[in-house]
């Protein structure tokens, strides 16, 4: 069987079934049928990574609560939804689900960055990765990983619950044109074991102070929403007429008469201001505990609000609530631009400034021959616990155009 036959033989099923249909996106294949195995110790070290970091995140985000409203505008977070990142849930985690991207790198495991609130390749990681493993008679990593879901969305409505929140129906919301999107917030609907629906956010509306859903002749209220939607997006968004739609569901969310999931700890957590700040309380040696530095030391990168690595060593610079590598710049230590994504869409933002290291290479098949390309790992957390793995693979900056290659365990 050639690379194409067995790449129709494992997508084709998954195209039918409706669950997984972007294998190919912008014209080019995406989803890879080759596989790259792990060793179970590896796993373990991923895993174990995922979740000391996903402790410094927790440990930060509630000071970032207490932060005067010009230290939260600096890291980035819209003057809309200011009051919005306020609320304290009780729950033991910053994020239902989210995502680490880690850089396997010959000094060890490094972060790159945290997409806590609107992680991508959800539906990749717990539902593609074990038809892909099943295909080529290898062990699923992220077997029974789906089973973290249902446990950290009660969790958190628990949470909601504790601040007098009405927590039924959920609308699960995202862009109803956008096929990764909508696809993935009803698979989110599927594997959260909540009461709730899909509901397109074209269909949302703001009357007399609350946020209801256009459901057919009727407006039906949205006490609890799962957004799929970034939220410094949600922010500036306005109606047809030019209404604040965006801002005035932050501020109804502030006080208390909606619900979000992802909650608004998790946009905290997203800024990659924090991982800036972060570094400058691991280098001044305050805040964590002497096993936390050892953590921060250990798996995260040098990062700054201003570039101190010019002269001295390569760098990146990336905007702080940028996505899929839109408006990242590598740097020599000279200066020199060594690789730029061309999008403009996150230019304007405020930029950090990260050491830059060189991600592992890893050569697979592809429909078009052999390909080698930088290989990118994304760690998912649920709920607090370490969950499912998968890689990215595509050039220096991983991008949009970047190839999803699905992960073994080889013993």
């Amino acid at each position: 069987m050639n690379y194409e036959e067995l790449r129709n033989s494992i997508y084709n099923p998954l195209r039918e079934e409706g669950i997984f249909t972007w294998d190919f996106m912008y014209e080019s294949e995406y989803a890879l049928a080759d596989i790259h195995l792990i060793t179970s110790v590896e796993h373990e070290q991923l895993q174990e990574a995922t979740d000391r970091l996903a402790r410094i995140f927790h440990k930060c985000y509630p000071v970032l609560q207490e932060a005067e409203d010009d230290f939260l505008l600096a890291m980035g977070i819209p003057a809309e939804a200011l009051q919005t990142v306020r609320i304290k849930l009780p729950a033991a985690f910053a994020t239902v689900y989210g995502a680490l991207d880690l850089a396997w790198t010959t000094d060890g495991i490094k972060l790159i960055e945290f997409n806590a609130d609107t992680p991508s390749l959800i539906v990749e990681a717990y539902y593609v990765n074990g038809h892909v493993c099943r295909h080529h008679g290898v062990i699923n990593p992220n077997e029974g990983c789906e089973q973290h879901f249902p446990l950290a969305f009660q969790r958190m409505l628990e949470g909601y619950g504790e601040l007098a929140y009405s927590t039924e129906p959920i609308a699960f919301c995202s862009l109803d044109w956008h096929e990764e999107d909508a696809a993935t917030t009803r698979y989110l609907l599927q594997q959260s074991g909540l009461n709730g629906r899909f509901v397109p956010l074209s269909d949302l509306r703001v009357y007399e102070d609350n946020l209801y859903f256009v459901d057919g002749d009727y407006l039906t209220p949205v006490p609890m929403m799962l957004r799929h939607h970034a939220l410094e997006k949600l922010a500036i968004e306005t109606d047809e007429d030019g209404y604040p739609t965006g801002a005035h569901t932050l501020d109804l969310i502030a006080r208390g008469k909606v619900g979000i999931i992802n909650p608004p700890s998790a946009f905290l957590c997203q800024t990659k201001a924090l991982l800036a700040l972060i570094w400058s309380l691991h280098e001044t040696g305050v805040f964590f505990s002497e096993e936390e530095h050892e953590w921060v030391a250990r798996y995260m990168l040098p990062t700054y609000f201003e570039n101190r690595f010019i002269g001295e060593h390569a760098y990146v610079e990336k905007p702080i609530y940028g996505r899929e590598g839109g408006s990242v710049t590598l740097y020599d230590a000279d200066g020199t631009i060594a690789e730029h994504n061309d999008s403009d869409e996150y230019c304007d933002q405020p930029m950090v400034y990260q050491k830059r290291v060189e991600l592992p290479q890893i050569t697979v098949q592809t429909l078009n021959g052999p390909y080698t390309g930088s290989a990118l790992w994304r760690s998912f957390i649920i709920g607090g616990t370490p969950s499912a793995v998968l890689l990215r693979l595509g050039n220096k900056i991983t991008g949009n155009e970047s190839f999803y290659l699905p992960v073994g365990l080889k013993d």
